[in-house]
């Protein structure tokens, strides 16, 4: 048998009605019993990296069971957010007109507020941050996990999302972000934790928030993003750190994402060792090619997490698929520098979801049995 395969996913998990229905009343400003709250959270938490334990998942995640989303969370841990800002669909969307409105009477577009910035960014309150750590702590301590990581927004993603009306430019709006945002990933590696930062901005922030803009104006942005980002993680080893990008957790054409090998170059420069990304879904199924034609660019100590099941369908992977996708990756940087995952979350908005919750775990379960199929060797892969 070859070096062990690890296995992880991007963060988000499904919540229960239960989660969701007390997520939802904290942010319409509802009166809630903090202590059911967080006995709710808690017992979430605990469920959740159980399950992920079970189905065999190396790296696990306490699923952001506290958070509405991935990235308009930080309102409640950073100040200067307030109101609600103008949706602005991508680009391949925008382009039929149809399926978007499909989309959205589907249920298939959250509809929660959106704060924009409209004032002096700093630092509100760690105790959401303690409250979340404490409970994972707590779960992780009876479960046993291999590995474990938490999430946390990037300032490019914060920006992405949350359009700025108060400082003088895009610049000033990301520096603030990222001293603001240094305190949150500090505490959370200072915890033990691997940290992830959520940086969707990179990829989907082509056809999203610089839809506009030339390749080289945008590339010269993200290429700012990526400046901050590791600006940010000044005191955090690299080595404690990954990093999630993604053009976008939806069904839809896609034909307007950004080419992975015309923004690799960038994602190489930022600080985190280990990078998430797509290679499950058709549109971005190809890109393990770019990876092998660009293998002189990428920098020994990298660790590479190619997403190898798709978060937006129910279809469950065949495991021999799973351990293909995992393979080619292998075969290029070795089983040491490979770990399996996911294209994005499950649950990247409380209470919606692509994919079934009870089919989530189903998929979770044949990453795992691919994981284990590529780890032995023997899998035949396609040039």
């Amino acid at each position: 048998m070859g070096t062990e395969i690890k296995t992880t996913h991007v963060g988000s998990l499904p919540r229960s009605k239960a989660v969701t229905d007390l997520v939802f009343a904290v942010e319409k400003g509802e009166a809630v019993d903090l202590g059911r709250f967080s006995d709710v959270i808690g017992e979430a938490v605990e469920e959740t990296v159980r399950k992920q334990v079970e189905a065999g998942i190396s790296i696990v995640s306490d699923g952001e069971m506290s958070k509405i989303s991935y990235a308009t969370y930080i309102k409640d841990r950073i100040t200067g957010f307030d109101g609600d800002s103008e949706r602005r669909p991508p680009a391949d969307l925008e382009q039929f007109p149809g399926f978007l409105e499909r989309q959205a009477k589907s249920g298939g577009t959250p509809t929660y507020r959106r704060p924009k910035c409209v004032g002096e960014i700093r630092v509100k309150s760690m105790e959401p941050l303690e409250d979340d750590l404490r409970r994972f702590q707590s779960a992780i301590e009876v479960h046993k996990p291999q590995g474990v990581f938490m999430n946390a927004a990037s300032p490019g993603v914060i920006a992405l999302f949350q359009p700025n009306e108060y400082y003088a430019d895009d610049d000033a709006y990301l520096e603030a972000l990222a001293e603001a945002m240094r305190a949150e990933y500090e505490a959370i590696v200072s915890d033990g934790l691997f940290l992830q930062l959520d940086s969707p901005d990179l990829g989907l922030g082509r056809h999203m928030m610089y839809k506009d803009r030339s390749d080289e104006e945008y590339l010269q942005r993200i290429g700012r993003h990526v400046d901050m980002l590791n600006h940010a993680l000044r005191n955090v080893p690299a080595e404690k750190v990954r990093m999630h990008v993604c053009w976008g957790n939806y069904e839809g054409p896609h034909h307007c994402d950004v080419e992975m090998g015309v923004i690799l170059p960038t994602l190489m420069k930022a600080k985190p060792a280990a990078l998430l990304f797509e290679t499950a879904n058709p549109r971005h199924a190809h890109d393990w090619a770019t990876f092998a034609e660009m293998a002189d660019q990428i920098p020994d100590n990298k660790i590479l997490i190619p997403g190898v099941i798709d978060s937006t369908t129910n279809f469950v992977e065949h495991p021999k698929a799973v351990a293909e996708r995992i393979s080619r990756f292998v075969n290029l940087f070795g089983a040491e520098r490979v770990i399996a995952g996911t294209d994005c979350g499950f649950s990247t908005f409380a209470g919606f979801g692509a994919v079934d919750p009870d089919i989530v775990w189903l998929k979770l379960k044949t990453l795992a049995d691919g994981a284990e199929l590529a780890s032995k060797g023997g899998v035949r892969v396609a040039a």
